[in-house]
C-alpha cells in the first residue's frame, strides 16, 4: 500500500456522517471475523468482503489489522471505564472495589474471548503496537491502572505512601495475569478462573493489610527497587 495513506486521525479530522457508517461497518465486520475465524487466520480482504467495500476502502480506514485492534482496545476501555468507577464507588473494602474492576473486565472481553488468546501472544514484545506494555498503548494502559487507583483511594485499607504509587501498577499487572489465566480456562463457566480470582484476592489484600507494619518495612522497600529496575 501507498506510503501516503492517511492516518486514522487524519480520516477521522474530516469524517462525514456517511465516512463514520463506513468506518463502523469495517471494524464491526473485523470483530466479527476476528470472533468467528481468528485474528492470525483474518486477512484485510476477508474484512473488506464482510464488509462489503472494496479493500482499498479497508486500508484507508485501517492501516493493518492492528490498527483495527487497536480501536477495539480503545473502544473496550472508554465503554467500561466510567461504568467501573459508578460500580467501584458503591463499595467501601478494598477487596470488594478490585473485585469490580476485575469482574468488569471479564465482562466487558467475554464476547472477545476466541480471539484474544491470538492478541496476548504479542504481549511480551513491548515494540509491538498490540502489546499492553507498548508505546502505542500507553493511554489505554494508563486508563486502565488509573481504575486501581480509583479502587484503593476511599477504600478500608491505608497503603503505606512509599508504596502506593506503584501499586495501581501492580494490581493492573495482577489482573493481567488473571486475564491470560481466564482466556484458557477451559471450566464450565470459568469456575476456576472465579476461583484463583477469589483466593488470589484475598492473599493480595492480606498482604496489603501486612504491609504497613513496621516489620515489613525492609521487604517493602526490596519491592519498590525490584519495581524500579523494571520499570527502568
Amino acid at each position: 500500500m501507498s506510503t501516503t495513506m492517511p492516518t486514522i486521525e487524519a480520516v477521522r479530522a474530516r469524517s462525514t456522517p456517511k465516512a463514520d457508517a463506513t468506518r463502523r461497518r469495517i471494524y464491526d465486520a473485523a470483530l466479527e471475523m476476528f470472533r468467528e475465524k481468528g485474528f492470525e487466520q483474518t486477512t484485510m480482504r476477508d474484512i473488506a468482503r464482510k464488509a462489503g467495500v472494496a479493500l482499498g476502502a479497508a486500508y484507508y480506514y485501517f492501516a493493518s489489522k492492528d490498527a483495527i485492534v487497536l480501536a477495539f482496545y480503545q473502544e473496550m476501555q472508554e465503554s467500561g471505564h466510567q461504568p467501573t468507577l459508578d460500580a467501584v464507588a458503591q463499595q467501601h473494602k478494598l477487596r470488594d472495589r478490585i473485585r469490580v474492576v476485575l469482574e468488569k473486565r471479564f465482562e466487558l472481553l467475554a464476547p472477545n474471548l476466541k480471539f484474544l488468546g491470538a492478541l496476548f501472544k504479542h504481549s511480551p514484545d513491548v515494540n509491538d503496537p498490540l502489546s499492553p506494555f507498548s508505546e502505542e498503548t500507553r493511554s489505554i494502559r494508563d486508563k486502565a491502572i488509573e481504575l486501581f487507583r480509583q479502587a484503593i483511594e476511599g477504600s478500608d485499607i491505608k497503603v503505606p505512601a512509599d508504596f502506593i504509587s506503584h501499586l495501581p501498577r501492580l494490581l493492573w499487572l495482577y489482573q493481567l495475569g488473571l486475564v491470560l489465566f481466564w482466556i484458557y480456562d477451559r471450566s464450565a463457566d470459568k469456575t476456576r478462573t472465579m476461583a484463583l480470582m477469589e483466593k488470589s484476592l484475598s492473599l493480595v489484600v492480606n498482604l496489603l493489610r501486612l504491609s504497613g507494619l513496621p516489620l515489613m518495612r525492609p521487604v517493602r522497600r526490596t519491592i519498590l527497587e525490584l519495581l524500579e529496575t523494571v520499570a527502568a
